[in-house]
Order: C-alpha cells, then structure tokens, then sequence
C-alpha cells in the first residue's frame, strides 16, 4: 500500500486524504499543538506531531518516522520551497509536484520570466532597478519576485509613492517567502486575470484543463474564481492554453501547474504572470466542468498518477468542458469594516449541501479559529448548465451558509455574487479595490432576532436553553401582547396579537412557518425568510443570508468599563506588532503613521487621528496583542 503524507492543514488536507483514500492509499496528516484535535488529524490513517509547517526537517522526519513513500504539500506552506524538495529527494521520498529545479525556474517570478521569454510566451513589459524611476511610465506595479497570493504587491500611480511603496512591498515579501526581491512592471489599468491548469508527466506530456478566471480580486487576493473563463473568444482561450503547455514544456514540468496570465481589456493582448508549481486553491472549479472521457476529472488523482512515474493515461482530445463553475472563499474577516481579520470560537456551523453545491472545509461548531494561520475556513462552490445558473446556486448556497461565533465574509460574498456587475462580467482586477459592495441591510436580522426573543419570553425559558430548538417546533403559552425589545441601540415592538414587528417607524408583517435546531423561518412582508440564531444571556447572535449581525443586550448596572478616549488607538484585530515608530513624549501629525501590525498576512498601519503628543505606547515590536488591546494614546494639541 502506498502511504501519502499531506504537509497541510484545513481544508486541503482533508480534499488530499479524500481522494487518496478513495484510491487505497494510506494517509498520514501532521499537526502542530494548534491543530491537534482538526477534522484533517482524525480523518488521517496516522498522525505525526511537528512544531511548525513550514519546519522542512521536522515534516521531513515526520515522512521518514510514519514510513510515508510521498509528500503531498497542499498549497501555500512548504508547497513551493525548493529546499523542502531537495530535502525529500535526498531522503528517498517523492514530493507529489515538479522537482527543486523546476520550482527554482518557474518559483520565482523573475526566473519564469525568462522561461516564458525562451517559450515565446508575452511577458509584461518591465522595469530596471537599475533605472531612474522617476523616469518610469506610471502606473507600474511592483511585486515580489519569490511567492504569490498577492503578497509583496504595491500598485504605485506617481514618483512620489514609489520609496514607500516599494520599501512596504520588500518588507512584505521579506516577512511572507524571506527574500525581498522585487521586479517593477507595467501596471494594466484594466485586466482579467486568467490562468490555465496544466499537468506534466515524467514522459513528456504535458496537457492543459482548460482556463479558469480569477479577476474577482481584491489587493491581488483572488475573491470569486469561475470556470470557464467568461468574456475570452475561441482564439484568445487556443492562443492562451497553448501558451500554458508551451511554458511547461519548456521547464519539462512534471505534476499540477497553473500558468497565469494578464488579459489586457484594451487591447485585448494577454501576458505570462507566474507559474504556481502546485495545486491552487481554485481548482474545484476545474474538476466540476471539465471532462475526461465523459467522466469528472480529479486533478489530486492525478497527481499521485504521475508522482509515482506513471504517463496520462488519456490525450488531450480527451479533455472537455461541461456547464460552468464558480467558486467562493469563506474567510475569517469583516468585509464590511475594514476586511479586518477576525478571530474567536464558533458556535454554530452550517455548510450548505446541494446536488450542485460542492463544499471543501475544515471548519466545525465549537472550533477555535487562531490569527496563527490563513483566515480562509473553506470554499463554496456550485456549478450549472451556464455561467447563470452557476451564479445564481451560489447565491443560495451563500445565503444558506451560516457560521456564528466569529464573524465571517459570507455575506460580502453573497452580495458580490448576486450584483449585477458580477451578473454582467464587468468585475476586472482593479474594481474591489475602488468599489464598494453595499453592506445588506440588518431589519430583516432584526425582525428574526426580537420575534425570537419575545417567543423565548413567552415560553418563559431562559436564552441560551434548548428548549425553543425542539425539532417539532415552538411550544408556546400565554395571551398575545405587545413587547418592546432592545438589541444594542436599537428597539423593536413586537405585537404577536397583530403578526407584526415595528422597527423604525416600520411595521412588518410576519408569519412564523417553523423554528429548530436554531433554525428559524419567517412569512415577512409576503416573503419566505430564514436565519440561524444563537440567543445566549448577554448576546444576540443572527445570520440572514450569509451575513452576521450580534446585538448586545443592555447591561442593567450600567457600562462599568472605563470610556476610551478619542486618541487612544485600539488593536482592530488580534495579530502581531511589526513596527512601534514612536515613543512617548513624541509630537505627532495627523495622520502619521503611530505603528504596524499583522494578522492572517494582513498589514495594517495605526496613524495618529490628530495633531498632538503621544502620551503612552502600549506594544513592543513582536508583542502578540488581543483584540481591544491600547496600543497607542495621543493628546491633542491646544490647536
């Protein structure tokens, strides 16, 4: 029996040990004290403690310990570190992807480049360090040349941003892959982000599955992911997928691949961006459209194919496309303030399930979610006959997902799925980072959150009890009368005799259908509603189509936390301290930057809110500091 040992955590590690499993293989999952109880550790064969992923000489030894002939290394972590490669190959072990001379080539940005070149692939034009960049044609963009996922990337619009652009993308790229080296390139005002799934085998076949676009971006962090490619014609999607195969060919690439490229909406003309040396986080919509012979294609599959030496055992004549697919990534972030990482204890999870929807998690009730690693918790995907369809199942599958305990961006997703520019393909690279997705509209959440609470008081059970969740539904008492509810600063009139809920000035008709397991559905104004709700003691806890609301209920003794003043500058995440850039007794100016902190690979400067003088520093560089935490206070001037 084959023993595959996957150099992952979350959700890929249980997508790898699926398939793996399905063949026969033996799994073996590795876990740092984190994870030592996480759906991919129970659902392994065997497990191996390390202290870190990314300690290539403990995941080596956990491979040689558990007797593992393979390393699957997921995506991110390990996945393209040449070192950890070599280091396999010298213990006997193969890596299930392309070998350390390869991710040296195609790994590095700058060294893909001129494979690309050598391939007759389009490049981005680009930019000498060398030069005077005063004298470059703005925009450009500068970007780390080792790693990916948006890391180190700056887009720079004048002379006068590029040191500090260009000083922030090379400490990001030093933090995130620990080498800084950065290329400056043309910056396409307006692009798709299109990329093609290629697979090599050991005997000089390279294939390609097809292209998927990922232009529903923010900060270079892909959002939506769909396949096929929407707005591209029959010639671009022959000129670019034979591109693909060129590129890969030219490395003699062996295993998953994904050559990604820039589609200019100009001009039309398209670039070679990088080459990812492993599996993708988006390649669920691959597997969901295109066919091999008729049958669903299992890109992990045939990964251990060719890792253990055998050749595709089909052509590419073979490889066809059926119907469209999207794809959504569920993170641990507030979309709506700030896209801050979140971080915290689930109560409740419900994932949604479909013949059509297709969900990869890792993500449980009662489940600690740590700034320690990604905030991606899973991915959404559904698939249709057409692109509309596709879209509109992932709406619903959207609106029927339901994580509460931690905020996440489920809501921003559905509200990005269902607009109209996202309907009409409109969204290119740049449109996130200079539109705003309208936040939904709370009433409805509301309306869920006071009908239950009166029908909590009615049945006289304390919140938080399992008493209203019976599977047959509520159980209720007493004469009709009109309640008044406070949920944080709001107040809603419940008036059960009449079927309504007033909520500012607004009365809503409302039918109650059925109620359990914490699921609620609601007739409001002639529409069928549901949500999922948590009422504990102090907190109101409501997801409505995706999106999370939490009310306070009023503290009766009265706020006894002491008031922060305007100038003292909280933690707005839990996460790491880089930089600490004053001291105390310092002048300030408005808007200086006071500090910077990290989480889930996120930076965020903390800048004076006015003119004044620091008057405490709260954090060292490197403190780990809770969310809340005072991290800075400035007095203002007399002025």
């Amino acid at each position: 029996m084959n023993t595959l040992l996957i150099a992952n955590r979350g959700e890929i590690a249980r997508r790898v040990i699926r398939t793996a499993k399905r063949l026969g293989w033996a799994t073996v999952a590795i876990h740092t004290d984190l994870d030592a109880d996480a759906p991919h550790v129970r659902e392994a064969d065997r497990v191996v403690r390390v202290g870190s992923y990314l300690d290539i000489d403990a995941v080596v030894a956990a491979a040689r310990e558990s007797g593992a002939g393979f390393v699957h290394p997921g995506y991110g972590f390990l996945s393209e570190r040449a070192p950890f490669a070599r280091a396999l190959a010298e213990a006997g072990i193969t890596l299930v992807g392309p070998s350390a001379d390869v991710m040296d080539a195609m790994g590095r940005k700058d060294a893909a480049r001129e494979v690309a070149v050598a391939a007759g692939v389009p490049v981005v034009p680009s930019y000498s360090l060398e030069d005077d960049h005063t004298s470059f044609a703005y925009p450009v963009l500068v970007k780390a040349a080792a790693g990916g996922g948006g890391k180190g990337m700056r887009v720079v619009r004048s002379a006068a941003e590029y040191d500090e652009s260009f000083a922030a993308a090379q400490r990001e790229a030093r933090s995130s892959f620990g080498d800084d080296t950065i290329l400056v390139e043309k910056y396409v005002e307006s692009g798709r982000h299109i990329e093609v799934q290629v697979m090599g085998d050991s005997h000089g076949t390279v294939l390609h599955f097809f292209e998927r676009d990922c232009s529903t971006q923010r900060r270079h962090q892909k959002v939506l992911e769909e396949a096929p490619a929407p707005t591209i014609s029959d010639e671009q999607r022959a000129a670019i997928t034979s591109s693909a195969v060129a590129l890969a060919q030219q490395c003699s690439y062996v295993g998953a691949g994904t050559v990604e490229f820039l589609l200019d909406n100009a001009t039309g003309e398209f670039f070679f961006l990088e080459m990812n040396t492993r599996l993708q986080v988006e390649h669920p919509v691959t597997e969901e459209v295109v066919r091999v012979d008729g049958e669903r294609v299992d890109l992990v599959e045939l990964q251990l194919l060719v890792a253990g030496g055998e050749p595709l055992p089909f052509a590419q004549d073979a490889v066809t496309l059926d119907g469209h697919a999207i794809e959504a990534r569920v993170y641990a972030e507030d979309s709506f303030h700030g896209f801050l990482p979140q971080a915290g204890r689930t109560s409740i999870v419900r994932w949604p399930s479909g013949d059509h929807v297709r969900v990869d998690h890792a993500l449980e009730p009662e489940q600690e979610v740590s700034t320690s690693y990604d905030p991606m918790l899973g991915k959404v995907i559904a698939w249709g006959p057409d692109r509309e369809a596709a879209r509109e199942a992932l709406v619903e599958a959207l609106g029927a997902t339901a994580i509460l305990g931690i905020t996440t961006n489920t809501g921003f997703l559905r509200a990005l799925a269902a607009s109209e520019e996202f309907r009409d393909t409109t969204i290119d690279t740049a449109w996130l980072d200079h539109h705003e997705v309208p936040a939904p509209d709370d009433s409805l959440a509301l309306v869920f959150g006071a009908w239950t609470e009166v029908l909590l008081d009615t049945m006289h059970v304390g919140p938080g009890t399992a008493g209203p969740w019976r599977a047959d539904g509520w159980r209720m008492g007493g004469e009709p009368a009109a309640d008044t509810v406070v949920l944080g600063d709001r107040t809603v009139l419940v008036d059960r005799s009449r079927g309504t809920v007033s909520l500012d000035g607004v009365d809503h008709a409302v039918r109650m259908v059925s109620a359990a397991d914490h699921t609620v559905h609601l007739v409001v104004d002639d529409r069928a509603e549901q949500a999922v709700l948590n009422v504990q003691r102090d907190v109101v806890d409501v997801v409505h189509r995706g999106q999370r609301w939490v009310w306070h209920r009023p503290d009766p003794f009265g706020d006894q936390a002491s008031a922060v003043g305007d100038g003292t500058l909280l933690a707005p995440m839990p996460g790491t301290v880089l930089a600490v850039n004053v001291a105390e007794g310092q002048a300030v100016a408005e808007g200086e930057t006071l500090g910077v902190m990290e989480a889930m690979k996120m930076e965020l400067a903390l800048k004076a809110p006015f003119a004044g003088t620091v008057t405490a520093v709260g954090a060292s560089v490197g403190d780990l500091v809770k969310l809340g935490a005072a991290l800075f206070t400035v007095e203002a001037s007399d002025d």
